[in-house]
């Protein structure tokens, strides 16, 4: 807008002033000299000082309306600029979801292709289960000026989704003449690599929470106590195996010092600066309760932002600790088993040599008392002779019982009737000091035993106890009892897990420490004084246990006195014990001289002396003898004339040469020729191989005169013609 002209009024004025207006002449006149225009007066000047005001205030209203145009037109421009290039989906909507407005984001993410569906409205895009939040959205907006609708999926084309989040903002656009018109101006965020982001961060998230899990249950079900602490040493970490360990519960033992439960494993945390892991080894733990014991710790060390972590590995080692003693106490056994089964066979060794010199004794004892009279004053010597002879043979099949690792001929064996028979043979000697007290379980089964040997093992035992008392006031008290062994007793004595019938004896005595009980059972070890026990009435005992398929336990302590348990394997059934059948000896009739004059025997034995005894006294009983003592020598008489002979009896064990080949030799020689094999040692082997070759009998050496006398007559009588 242009202010008005008002140079004419000073023109009029000045015309007033000069007179009649004087044409122009057609030259241009002299320039007049300049004077001062004259100011009017009065109203006029008041007038047009007015007009000029107004005229500058309507120039600067003019030039501020032309500068709010100028900043309208580059505000819109700046608008329309933003709007265009911003890199969010905007949209201007009317009232009925009409895009009045788009920018090209949001054309581009919604209408991708020209066969896709324009941009004419909102909600059509919106999925069918998005939409009511979104119509709430814009409700709010109404009222409230702005809203939003987050995650809202919107359907692009036929496959194709958008995810974002929908703000909304209602803005009002002035009409002239009428009421404002409300539109919404909408901003869609692709919220779709935000939520990938956000999903593979949950996938994350779950993964470490299932490693957490994971790590979790194998912490808990580990073996080994595993104890985690902070910088501080505190405890952070204490599992179910540690718990058990340590017998503290997780809840107590959690900010404890380590120190509280291994106190040597702290000075090793020293070592994280140099190393993630050490082995410390075997070290002494403490329980909440103070008690120790050992374990086996390792360590390891993690660095991380809020610190460092320590992780100590314990396990406990109470269970390999008792292996190991369990298996020291087998070896023990072992060697200790090895060890009597080197020194029976040595003894059985011994034993053959023995029992043929105690033979020439004994028989020639025999052979002296037959020559002399009944008042001879030689006879009492040959009594004491004979007396010392037979406790030589027993000491001989002690050690031949200890030493033999065959199984016995066991029957049914009363117990009661065996412990009351040594009761009585016991009682006769026993010191007026010690008192003997049986107390035996009614209804005990029967043994499966060898009822000699079994008196034998309790005889010993109660003598030992005797012995052990000595001259002191004590007591011995035997009792039985039907038990089965646990598995603890039946690892460590080596016995089935059967029933067993416990004997039982023990004393107050003195007692033995453990030097002693280590050598008990050894052959020939006492601990009497020198000429005072033979230190063979355990190792009998033990030897009778081994055979029996039983086996004997011992406590003592010094002071403490002894108890021997013997664990006797009970028969299967309770049936009575068969009667015993009568032996050779006592049920063969006696020798009639006139009748065996015609029997002609054959005795091979490396021994001299007793073949020439063997010799002297069958041919008293009317046999006619060859001895050899050359068994080569004997099988070239056989094969020279086969007929001349009624029974061969041979030793076993000869120089260079085997009883059971003499044996076999002789069968092949004449299949029906009776053959003894004669043995002071003999095994289930021996017994084996020779009955398999044809052996007709076993001969036990030494025997009694009669005795040998009565198998010698079985077999001539049984190989005669009926």
């Amino acid at each position: 807008m242009s202010l008005p002209d008002l140079s004419f009024l000073h023109q009029a004025q000045a015309s007033r002033d000069q007179g009649p207006e004087v044409p122009w002449p057609s030259s241009p006149p002299p320039r007049p000299e300049r004077r001062s225009p004259l100011r009017p007066q009065g109203p006029l000047a008041e007038l047009i000082s007015e007009l000029r005001s107004y005229q500058a205030e309507l120039e600067a209203q003019n030039k501020v309306l032309q500068y709010s145009q100028a900043a309208a037109e580059s505000a819109s421009e700046r608008f329309e600029a933003l709007f265009a290039s911003v890199p969010l989906a905007l949209m201007v909507l009317d009232e009925y979801d009409v895009v009045v407005q788009a920018n090209a984001m949001a054309h581009r993410s919604f209408q991708p292709t020209e066969q896709d569906r324009p941009l004419t409205a909102l909600m059509p895009f919106v999925c069918e289960g998005d939409t009511q939040r979104v119509q709430d959205a814009f409700s709010a907006a109404r009222t409230q000026g702005h809203s939003e609708a987050t995650e809202v999926v919107f359907t692009i084309g036929d496959t194709g989704r958008i995810t974002g989040d929908l703000h909304i903002a209602c803005i009002e656009m002035a009409q002239d003449g009428a009421d404002p018109v409300l539109q919404f101006l909408c901003a869609v965020i692709d919220q779709g690599p935000l939520l990938a982001e956000r999903q593979a961060l949950q996938q994350g998230n779950e993964q470490l929470h299932a490693s957490e899990k994971r790590l979790e249950a194998i912490i808990n079900s580990a073996l080994d106590a595993i104890v985690c602490v902070d910088q501080h040493q505190r405890i952070t970490v204490f599992n179910p195996t540690a718990a058990a360990l340590f017998q503290c519960s997780a809840s107590d033992a959690l900010g404890s010092p380590l120190q509280r439960f291994v106190p040597d494993a702290a000075q090793a945390l020293a070592f994280a600066q140099l190393t993630t892991q050490a082995m410390l080894g075997e070290m002494t733990a403490l329980t909440a309760s103070g008690k120790e014991l050992a374990v086996e710790v390792s360590v390891s060390f993690e660095r991380h932002a809020e610190g460092e972590t320590t992780t100590v590995f314990a396990r406990d080692l109470t269970g390999r600790k008792k292996a190991e003693a369990h298996r020291n106490e087998l070896e023990a056994q072992l060697r200790e088993s090895q060890k009597m089964q080197a020194v029976g066979t040595m003894a059985g060794g011994i034993a053959h040599d023995f029992n043929n010199i105690l033979g020439a004794i004994l028989g020639n004892v025999e052979l002296a008392k037959a020559d002399c009279g009944p008042d001879s004053p030689v006879l009492e010597s040959l009594l004491e002779i004979d007396k010392a002879g037979r406790r030589a043979r027993d000491l001989v099949r002690q050690i031949l019982t200890f030493s033999r690792n065959e199984p016995p001929q066991r029957t049914h064996v009363n117990l009661a009737e065996v412990a009351h028979d040594t009761e009585r043979l016991l009682r006769v000697t026993l010191p007026p000091a010690i008192e003997l007290h049986m107390h035996l379980s009614p209804g005990l089964p029967p043994l499966l035993a060898d009822p000699t040997q079994v008196e034998q093992a309790l005889l010993n035992l109660c003598t030992n106890a005797v012995h052990a008392i000595g001259a002191e006031r004590g007591r011995i008290h035997v009792e039985a009892a039907r038990v089965r062994p646990d598995q603890r007793l039946c690892e460590r004595l080596a016995l089935a897990p059967v029933d067993y019938v416990a004997l039982t004896v023990r004393d107050d005595g003195p007692g033995m420490d453990e030097a002693v009980l280590a050598r008990i059972f050894e052959p020939f070890f006492t601990t009497k004084p020198v000429g005072q026990g033979t230190g063979l009435g355990l190792a009998v005992v033990h030897g009778v246990m081994r055979t029996h398929e039983g086996a004997v336990d011992v406590h003592s302590a010094p002071g403490h006195g002894s108890r021997f348990t013997l664990y006797f394997p009970a028969a299967a059934d309770e049936a009575a014990a068969p009667a015993p059948v009568p032996s050779p000896a006592a049920s063969a009739p006696a020798a009639h001289p006139g009748a065996q004059r015609s029997h002609h025997v054959m005795y091979v034995d490396d021994d001299e002396a007793l073949v020439f005894l063997v010799q002297r006294l069958l041919r008293r009983r009317g046999y006619q003898v060859s001895g050899f003592t050359d068994p080569h020598e004997a099988t070239a008489a056989l094969r020279a004339d086969p007929q001349r002979y009624d029974l061969l009896v041979t030793d076993y064990n000869m120089p260079g040469f085997c009883g059971v080949d003499l044996v076999r030799e002789a069968r092949r020689i004449r299949p029906d020729l009776p053959v003894a094999l004669a043995s002071g040692y003999v095994t289930a082997e021996i017994e084996q191989a020779a009955m398999a070759e044809g052996a007709s009998a076993l001969i036990h050496k030494p025997n009694d005169v009669e005795e040998l006398c009565a198998t010698v007559q079985r077999l001539v009588s049984g190989n005669e013609p009926a």
